[in-house]
């Protein structure tokens, strides 16, 4: 009996997890190839990475800070993957959340208490109108996402470039916006004494792991996260239980905007205070297409993926300090994303082997 209960227990690992932490680790391998064939020393380089993530207060605030976008954008791609959608525009949902929440962060004169969650919401709500556009041309007309969301992308960043060069954003002979007001910023100033006050601690981190259990509870504990998991898995059965599938596609869109929209919000309030010109997209919405993949889509694991990314990302640099070309981190990312994608597509192959051969022994 006791046996035939242990037998019933989930792993305290699942293999989505081992292959995730596999593949981390085969990427690993391949950067310190690279940094071998490149006459660096790998142990060095990356022993300087890690003390540049963990070797000082300042440091470890730098990751989590560097980190927060990365999980709000990587937990809006994991949301809509779960959904089987591929919201490759979370990069324009998070321009747009920047932008909404400088014009709000600077043209209202409110208390604290008010100011802050009224231009998070309105960045959210920016962020969510943005991401139901391509919701809706896909519901409605069947529009690829994947192409609407690229466009939606470049409208976003010609629209936030626009604003900060001609309109009442502008500073004369400037490329950046002018600043928000005090009163919208999440900046945690007593910390900044603690970690050094070169630093940018703020209240994002706290707000993407509420978002992170937000969406959790939502997709595992509610009939409107059972219904848009059930259009990711087949959404042919799920319009034969009655599952409005169109409806659900553009919720599904709208919630995944709504969150790469608050890490647009979250980044102008408690890190750059301001909006500039840019030359070219900044890719935190793309990089959140990696955090998901490693996430395995899991939104708990976007917590830990995310962080994973933020330290890669700012503990790279550090490499420089000891000869080591830190372009060696984008390398260790991209080949732990194609281990993923291989693992995979290895599993699905096996799969449908298997299944031929149960078939076959069934004939």
């Amino acid at each position: 009996m006791e046996n035939s209960l242990n037998s019933k227990k989930k792993p305290l690992i699942n293999d989505a997890v081992k292959f995730s932490l596999l593949s981390i680790l085969l990427g690993l391998i391949v950067g310190a190839i690279v940094l071998t064939i490149s006459g660096n020393n790998p142990i060095t380089a990356y022993g300087a990475m890690i003390e540049g993530i963990i070797g000082k207060p300042k440091y470890i605030a730098w990751t989590i800070i560097k980190a927060t976008p990365y999980i709000l954008t990587g937990l809006s791609i994991a949301f809509a993957f779960k959904t089987g959608l591929f919201n490759i525009g979370a990069e324009g949902q998070f321009i747009i959340g920047a932008l909404v929440a400088t014009i709000l962060g600077y043209t209202l004169k409110l208390p604290a208490i008010i100011h802050i969650p009224l231009v998070i919401i309105a960045a959210a709500i920016a962020g969510g109108l943005w991401g139901a556009i391509a919701g809706f041309l896909k519901s409605k007309f069947g529009i690829n996402e994947v192409i609407v969301t690229i466009m939606l992308n470049w409208i976003a960043f010609y629209l936030s470039n626009f604003m900060v060069s001609n309109s009442f954003l502008s500073i004369p002979n400037s490329e950046a916006s002018v600043n928000i007001n005090e009163s919208a910023s999440i900046s945690i100033t007593w910390l900044k004494d603690l970690v050094g006050p070169a630093t940018s601690v703020n209240w994002g981190i706290v707000i993407s792991l509420i978002l992170v259990f937000v969406i959790w509870f939502i997709l595992t504990k509610t009939t409107l996260g059972f219904e848009l998991r059930a259009v990711g898995h087949n959404k042919y059965a799920a319009e034969y239980a009655g599952i409005d599938v169109n409806k659900s596609i553009l919720k599904s869109m709208a919630i995944a905007g709504l969150l790469a929209g608050v890490a647009g919000a979250i980044q102008v309030m408690g890190v750059t205070h301001n909006i500039t010109v840019l030359a070219a997209q900044e890719g935190y919405g793309f990089d959140g297409i990696a955090v998901a993949l490693i996430a395995n889509s899991n939104p708990i694991g976007v917590i830990f993926s995310g962080l994973l990314f933020g330290a890669f990302k700012y503990g790279g640099i550090k490499m420089q300090s000891v000869g080591a070309p830190s372009e060696v981190i984008n390398i260790v990312i991209g080949s732990i994303v194609y281990f993923i994608a291989l693992s995979s597509a290895l599993r699905l192959i096996y799969l449908k082997m298997k299944e031929k051969k149960a078939k076959g022994g069934n004939a």
